[in-house]
């Protein structure tokens, strides 16, 4: 195959060589030969290879007016820490109607171009210092289609839109990763994607996004699928789009919610984010794997936790031991004699009667 030609990103009958990020599996599908996004929940859908230049085409609509959602360029595997986005450079889908009367200048409907979640980029033409604006107004409202193409090459993008380029930017960190399709709240569909390779410039390891490990969700963002309810948990346990709250339900703990599914080796991500005014001295939550439990209070974590910001915990289970990550950094390590031995391991949510909000909830199996 030469790196010159064109290949399809997508083959008009089903959704291979794409992977469900954080969404439900009804939110993305192919109906008459385009992807269909129901735009609920709010997330994302990425290709399964990584990418570093390249020229990408495809068209999209909203299929009601006012709809938003977006292409995610060089972008992360997972959704970054405290957002159902991908990290990347965003090139903006909106419809005319999300900014109808126009009164809005800090964004357009027509093309921007911006980095997103820790990505950066020194934007083209007329700017906010962050988001690269179009130096035309060419896109179509809804429910008529549109034409992108990305031209994706050494750090530097560039945007036409329907058939003339308008945006872009350079600098661009990261400048390898995924291709990402974005649902944010409205129905969208895409057609005709494609991409043509181009030769490598050398980015390194610094430039370009982590390698998917095979992380799924957990969490769906509309119910609670995959875990184990009932009355009493679903009364407490209340899905709200990307985020699943726990309600504090009279400062009573309730019983623990856990997966269906179990593993007997595995990495678990999760984000969560404690109340202002939690108390830390408390238990404010926690987690369970096979009989080890993570407490979020300032004794497991102290001088960690941060009150009001979302958090990322990543806990990895070996035969050997456990260990702990808060934020990127280590913060605790368990040696397997000291836990339970059983060989599969649910994970579940711990409910202290305090008001929590999860996110981005993924697990692996390892071998």
């Amino acid at each position: 195959m030469s790196a010159a030609e064109f290949q399809p990103l997508f083959n008009g009958h089903d959704l291979s060589g794409w992977v469900n990020v954080n969404c439900a599996p009804e939110t993305w599908s192919v109906k008459g030969g385009v992807i269909a996004c129901t735009g609920v929940p709010t997330g994302a859908m990425r290709t399964e290879k990584q990418y570093e230049n390249f020229e990408l085409e495809l068209e999209w609509r909203h299929l009601k007016p006012g709809g938003n959602a977006g292409v995610f360029i060089w972008s992360s595997p997972l959704a970054a820490p405290g957002v159902p986005f991908l990290r990347s450079v965003e090139v903006q889908v909106l419809d005319h109607g999300y900014n109808a009367e126009g009164k809005n200048k800090w964004y357009t409907t027509h093309g921007d171009v911006f980095p997103i979640h820790g990505s950066t980029m020194k934007p083209f033409g007329r700017s906010n210092g962050q988001r690269s604006f179009p130096s035309e107004e060419r896109s179509k409202p809804s429910p008529e289609w549109n034409h992108y193409r990305i031209v994706a090459n050494d750090g530097v993008l560039r945007l036409s839109v329907n058939g003339k380029e308008v945006s872009g930017g350079e600098d661009c960190n990261w400048r390898k990763g995924y291709i990402g399709l974005e649902s944010e709240g409205s129905p969208t569909e895409f057609r005709h994607i494609r991409v043509k390779e181009l030769p490598s410039t050398g980015a390194t390891a610094a430039q370009s996004a982590p390698v998917e490990e095979g992380f799924v969700p957990l969490y769906n963002g509309l119910d609670l699928r995959g875990w184990k309810s009932n009355d009493e948990l679903a009364s407490r346990w209340k899905p709200s789009d990307w985020q699943l709250l726990l309600n504090g339900v009279g400062g009573e703990p309730g019983p623990v919610l856990w997966t269906e599914n179990s593993f007997e080796n595995l990495e678990f991500v999760a984000d969560f984010r404690l109340p202002k005014d939690a108390d830390t001295e408390q238990v404010c939550g926690g987690f369970e794997v096979g009989g080890y439990r993570i407490i979020l209070s300032g004794n497991q974590f102290p001088g960690r936790l941060k009150l009001g910001e979302w958090q990322r915990l990543q806990v990895s289970v070996s035969p050997a031991k456990w260990t702990v990550h808060l934020d990127g950094r280590p913060a605790a390590e368990v040696v397997a004699d000291s836990v339970s031995s059983r060989a599969a391991r649910s994970i579940g949510l711990l409910d202290a009667g305090k008001s929590i909000e999860f996110a981005n909830l993924y697990v692996r199996p390892v071998n």
